[in-house]
């Protein structure tokens, strides 16, 4: 267990937390590209790590990330419009570029130079791999961006969703480390052949290799397999601050990335990201399978609006008739299931209230890592992996190798990603 007042700092987020100035060191997926199509286009709003933000592309495509309120008299810039490079507060007619400074001053004298002397808070924006990435720590210290595999490779070898839980970013990230539940909360998904369903459900008590990495952890759990001469590993890894890849199948052609990004205290945005590994194409049924086919990982999902059509005001369409019949948790969807387990939680939850066992080692030392790094940013020591884009390129995998292998002893088995040309 936690006490309540590392509990606290580990999961608050906002301005001037401690955690929330070590999670400011690195860069952040906030929007998809394709919702931020044209110039000129609609003004949105952005939630991150407890700022209420707004974001625009100007008329030359740039875009810019800035605060909610105009630095006048704090009117929303969510309805300025969108016009001739900049963003104009529909209050009193202030005008902003991306960078956030202030370029036109209708309500002062034509004299004045008192725009010259006014800049709204703006952060860094890049596109890379569909998506919209931001910096919101001290401006001398950006770093490059993570190279994570699938941002890099073609359009064609990546699908993603994302959509919003109402639980704390660190309840959300842990269930990803979480290797044995896989075996109880999505028994039913594994019959249909997504996590190589005969050696998991044989051992679920696996045992486990955490190791801390200068990147994260790699995260190896071995399972004894029915053969009786073999080991079944799942090798996750997470990569700071909230990167995790899943263990892939035995064919290692795809593997399915999460994000766990804090949009506040008590909000997640939940990123799914599956891309291939072998320079091929995903297949439209591929596409279809994340959020539609017949064992979708995120089957309630709504493209429109970015959000889970099960959820928890309807308990994630729980269903006791299929739980007695044929789904052991009686609820459909990977994400579905997940998602009512830590949102039941609370939205932040009491970790004072857990009693912690072996299969909960990974949780343990995620915990640990996080609080050690944020606590080693208080003291003046910089987070090495924020500044090595480079560190993110690996995979994780699975494998099922003799016993007398020399295997684990090594149970990352680094696997460079490819560099794309």
């Amino acid at each position: 267990m936690l006490s309540a007042t590392d509990n606290d700092y580990m999961s608050r987020v906002g301005t001037g937390t401690p955690m929330g100035n070590y999670l400011r060191r690195y860069w952040h997926p906030f929007l998809e590209s394709s919702q931020l199509p044209e110039p000129e286009g609609n003004v949105l709003n952005v939630t991150l790590l407890g700022e209420r933000l707004i974001v625009f592309r100007d008329s030359a495509g740039k875009v810019g990330l800035m605060q909610w309120n105009c630095p006048h008299r704090s009117a929303p810039l969510y309805y300025a419009r969108n016009e001739e490079s900049g963003l104009r507060c529909v209050y009193h007619g202030w005008k902003f570029d991306v960078t956030g400074q202030c370029v036109d001053m209708p309500s002062e004298p034509a004299a004045s130079n008192f725009k010259d002397k006014v800049r709204a808070r703006a952060y860094p924006v890049e596109e890379q791999g569909g998506v919209l990435w931001t910096y919101l720590g001290p401006a001398q210290l950006k770093p490059p961006l993570p190279q994570l595999e699938w941002a890099l490779v073609p359009e064609s070898r990546r699908v993603m969703a994302h959509f919003t839980l109402h639980c704390n970013w660190v309840q959300t990230l842990e269930g990803d480390v979480d290797s044995s539940h896989v075996g109880f909360l999505h028994r039913t998904n594994m019959r249909s052949g997504a996590y190589d369903a005969r050696y998991v459900e044989h051992d679920n008590a696996p045992k486990w290799i955490v190791e801390q990495t200068d990147y994260g952890m790699a995260l190896a759990a071995k399972r004894e397999t029915p053969e009786g001469d073999t080991f079944y590993w799942r090798i996750n890894q997470w990569f700071l601050p909230y990167f995790t890849l899943v263990a892939s199948d035995l064919a290692r052609t795809k593997i399915h990335s999460h994000i766990w990004v804090p949009v506040d205290d008590y909000h997640t945005e939940v990123w799914c990201v599956e891309y291939t590994t072998q320079g091929q194409d995903l297949s439209e049924q591929d596409r279809w399978q994340l959020t539609a086919g017949p064992q979708a990982h995120i089957p309630s999902f709504n493209r429109e609006t970015h959000t889970l059509d099960s959820n928890e005001t309807n308990n994630y369409r729980h269903n006791r008739v299929a739980q007695k019949a044929f789904s052991f948790s009686g609820i459909t969807g990977i994400r579905e299931q997940d998602g009512a387990m830590t949102e039941g939680m609370g939205a932040l939850v009491d970790r004072m209230a857990e009693h912690l066992g072996t299969s909960d080692t990974a949780v343990i030392a995620l915990r640990r890592r996080l609080l050690q790094d944020a606590r080693a940013l208080e003291a003046g020591v910089e987070p090495w992996v924020a500044s090595q884009g480079e560190a993110y390129r690996l995979r994780s995998w699975s494998a099922v190798i003799k016993k007398d292998a020399a295997y684990p002893n090594d149970p990352r088995m680094r696997e460079m990603a490819e560099v794309p040309r």
